[in-house]
């Protein structure tokens, strides 16, 4: 008996014709997706003052590299 999911696909599923293969995995899929929902790391998420930041850095960038001399078109 596979004890290891490897062996599992090697010696079960490989075996299952492409339908039940496409099947099992949406199934598998399905019942990931609820549980998921709740694990989301939002730690990347930007905040309002990241988004500001971000905006203050690439003005100041962008003044120094087109001064007010130059002309842009």
């Amino acid at each position: 008996m596979p004890t290891t999911i490897d062996e599992i696909y090697t010696q079960v599923i490989r075996a299952l014709p492409p339908g039940e293969r496409l099947q099992l995995a949406t199934l598998i899929l399905s019942n990931l997706a609820p549980q998921n929902l709740a694990v989301v790391d939002e730690s990347s998420t930007w905040t309002e003052e990241d988004i500001s930041d971000l905006s203050k850095f690439s003005l100041q960038y962008a003044a120094t590299i087109y001064p007010d001399d130059e002309e842009l078109i």
